[in-house]
């Protein structure tokens, strides 16, 4: 969780849990813990590229509504950890096309500087057999930006009995170019715009009551616009291996 867009991931995983088959008026606990070489969060690491402990619990209720929490480890600005709290509905219109809506806030608890990084999102997808289209949107971004927009799409193609094929792409978008360089921090004399797209390719399976991940991550960003020369936003192979509780 987390390697891809946590948005999609959450929108997925939990429209999904949520008519899992629960009796009435009752609510389905689970929960989950990923090891991963990288957290990448919409194609930027997070965790300077190095190793990411992840996990959260989610609960589903059968009317559709759903409510969460996970956290990671980050490396970044003195915040040891990130831990998100949300809630949505999800549904469907028939067999083929559902919905997933909700909110969530992205709080760094280890953090004391100054903008404030904490920042909160609504998001929305709908899910049309193997793709997922969607949106999320922030009146004031990480670390105070303002506005921030996204919309992305993938597609979760089945190979075989137990392989499947997850392909994303998303565009980040500001509400100017000052804004974003405020966000990315580029090198002296470089003008990154006010968007970037991250985009990822990968496989994964299930054995053994695991599940393990293989993806190919990164932006259209220069390493010259990403935090002052950083390979934060460089393109990477994340692998993970996850357990569902």
């Amino acid at each position: 969780m987390g390697l891809i867009k946590k948005v999609m991931i959450i929108a997925v995983a939990l429209g999904g849990l949520a008519f899992s088959g629960t009796t009435a008026a009752a609510a389905e606990v689970s929960g989950n813990v990923t090891f991963a070489t990288d957290y990448r969060f919409r194609g930027i690491s997070q965790g300077d590229r190095s190793m990411a402990v992840q996990g959260g619990f989610d609960v589903a209720w059968d009317n559709g509504f759903y409510a969460g929490t996970w956290a990671s480890n980050v490396t970044f600005s003195g915040a040891a950890i990130e831990t998100d709290l949300y809630f949505g509905y999800g549904g469907s219109f028939n067999d083929d096309i559902s919905y997933d809506v909700g909110y969530i806030y992205y709080a760094y608890p280890e953090d004391d500087s100054d903008p404030d990084l904490d920042y909160q999102e609504i998001y929305g997808s709908l899910s049309f057999n193997i793709a997922t289209v969607g949106f999320a949107y922030s009146n004031d971004y990480f670390a105070e930006t303002d506005t921030f927009i996204y919309l992305y799409g993938g597609v979760s193609v089945p190979l075989g009995e137990n392989f499947s094929l997850d392909a994303n792409i998303g565009l980040n978008m500001f509400d100017s170019d000052e804004a974003f360089a405020s966000f990315i921090g580029p090198a002296m004399g470089e003008d990154p715009g006010d968007d970037y797209i991250d985009y990822s390719i990968g496989v994964s399976t299930s054995a053994g009551g695991l599940d393990f991940g293989a993806a190919f991550i990164g932006t259209d960003l220069d390493e010259d616009e990403c935090f002052g020369g950083s390979k934060l936003c460089d393109d990477t192979i994340v692998l993970s291996v996850s357990k569902s509780l």
